[in-house]
C-alpha cells in the first residue's frame, strides 16, 4: 500500500464494540497519536449509545460494508473486533476494497484461511495485522529480556497459565458449541498462550492437548491443557480454564541456570476495564503497565518463591499501547505489520492440532511427512 503522508490523522473504523471493541480497541486507538476513532459499526441500540457516551463525536453505521464501499474508502483502517465467525468475511472485504485491516485474535478458525487472507494481503499490498496484545503483557515481556540476556541458562520447560474461576455460564457466542462461532477456550485464551510460547521458543513439532467441558450446561470447552514440543528443544505445558478454584503461577520458566515464576495478570485489562486510559494515571497511583513490587516474580534456584526462594525480579511496564502505535507507523511508513497473518497461520496450526489430539487422544506432529 502507499505510504500515508507525516501529520496525517489516520482514520479508524471500528467493527464490533462488545468486550473487545469498547474495553480493548476503542480506548487504545484514541491513545494512540495520529490516529483518530472515526466510526464504530454496531448495529446494536445500546451500543450505539455506550460508543457515543464513551466518545463523543464518533460516527455510528449499522454496517460494516458502510466504511469501504462509496466513492472511496472512508476509513484509512478497519479493526475488526466483532465475533470470531465475522473475522474472515470482513477482512476479506475490506482487503479486497484495498483498506488496511487490523483482526483481532483468532484471526480465522483454520491456518489454511489465516494464509490465504496473507496471500491477499500481499496480492493486494494492502496492510494485515493480528491484535495479539498479551505479546506486550508486562510478565511476558520481563520473561522474554531474562532469556534474551541468558539469566535462566538454556530454557527446558515452559508453564504458562491463564486461568480463571468462573463457575457459572454468561452465555453469549464464546461459550457456543457451534462449530462456526469458533467459541470454546482453546481459540479464545489458548490463542494467547500459544502465540507466546511461538514467539518465545520457535516453532512446534509436536502437539497433545486435552480439552474439557467441565461445567454444567456448558458447549465448548472450558478447561483445557496443550503440550507442544519446540523445534528448539523446549517443552512448553499451556493451561487455560474457566474453572481453576485456586490459580497457578502464570508463568513457571525453568533453565539450565535459574528458574523464573510470576503469579498475578499483567494490569492492562483491568485498568481498562476501570476506565483508565493509557497515557494518564488518573485515579491510580501506578503508572500505566506497572504492577506494585509485591507482585513482581522471583528468579533463582533450589527454592520455591512461596517460601522465599529466589530473588524478586522488577516487571517491566506492560505496554499494550505499543501495538497500535506500531500500527501507526507501519501505515505511515509502509514497514511491517506488528503481528503478521502468517505468524497467526502458525498459531492456528497449533490451535487445530489441539483439537484433533483432544478429540482422537493422540500426540499430533506438525512436521512435514513427519520428517
Amino acid at each position: 500500500m502507499n505510504a500515508i503522508a507525516p501529520g496525517t490523522p489516520l482514520r479508524v473504523g471500528l467493527v464490533g464494540y462488545g468486550l473487545a471493541g469498547s474495553v480493548f480497541h476503542a480506548p487504545l486507538v484514541t491513545a494512540t497519536p495520529g490516529l483518530v476513532l472515526d466510526t464504530v459499526v454496531t448495529s446494536d441500540p445500546g451500543r450505539q449509545a455506550q460508543a457515543r457516551e464513551a466518545h463523543p463525536g464518533v460516527r455510528i453505521a449499522a454496517d460494516a460494508t458502510e466504511l469501504w464501499e462509496g466513492p472511496g474508502p472512508c476509513v484509512d483502517l478497519v479493526v475488526i473486533a466483532s465475533p470470531n465467525k465475522t473475522h474472515v468475511p470482513l477482512a476479506t472485504a475490506a482487503l479486497t476494497a484495498g483498506v488496511p485491516v487490523v483482526v483481532d485474535k483468532p484471526l480465522a478458525a483454520t491456518a489454511a484461511e489465516a494464509d490465504a487472507l496473507a496471500d491477499l494481503s500481499e496480492r493486494t499490498g494492502t496492510f494485515l495485522s493480528v491484535f495479539q496484545n498479551r505479546r506486550w503483557d508486562n510478565d511476558f515481556l520481563t520473561l522474554r529480556r531474562l532469556i534474551a540476556d541468558g539469566e535462566l541458562g538454556e530454557i527446558q520447560r515452559f508453564e504458562s497459565r491463564f486461568e480463571r474461576w468462573r463457575p457459572q455460564l454468561k452465555g453469549g457466542w464464546r461459550e457456543s458449541g457451534a462449530p462456526e462461532e469458533i467459541g470454546g477456550l482453546l481459540y479464545d485464551l489458548g490463542s494467547h498462550v500459544v502465540d507466546q510460547a511461538l514467539v518465545l521458543f520457535g516453532p512446534a513439532v509436536r502437539v497433545y492437548a486435552e480439552a474439557d467441558v467441565r461445567r454444567p450446561g456448558a458447549e465448548t470447552d472450558d478447561d483445557t491443557f496443550i503440550a507442544l514440543t519446540h523445534a528448539s528443544g523446549v517443552r512448553s505445558h499451556l493451561y487455560v480454564s474457566a474453572t481453576t478454584a485456586q490459580l497457578g503461577p502464570r508463568f513457571r520458566a525453568l533453565g539450565s541456570r535459574a528458574g523464573y515464576v510470576k503469579y498475578g495478570l499483567d494490569p492492562q485489562e483491568a485498568a481498562l476495564r476501570d476506565g483508565l486510559r493509557p497515557g494518564s494515571s488518573a485515579g491510580s497511583d501506578q503508572p500505566w503497565g506497572e504492577e506494585p513490587e509485591h507482585l513482581w516474580g522471583r528468579i533463582g534456584s533450589g527454592e520455591s518463591p512461596l517460601t522465599g526462594g529466589g530473588t524478586p525480579v522488577p516487571t517491566l511496564a506492560g505496554d499494550y499501547p505499543a501495538y497500535y502505535a506500531a500500527v501507526a507507523a507501519a501505515l505511515r511508513e509502509g514497514g511491517p505489520a506488528p503481528v503478521g497473518a502468517r505468524e497467526a497461520a502458525r498459531c492456528l496450526a497449533v490451535l487445530e492440532a489441539a483439537r484433533i489430539s483432544s478429540r482422537d487422544g493422540v500426540s499430533v506432529d506438525l512436521r512435514p511427512d513427519g520428517a
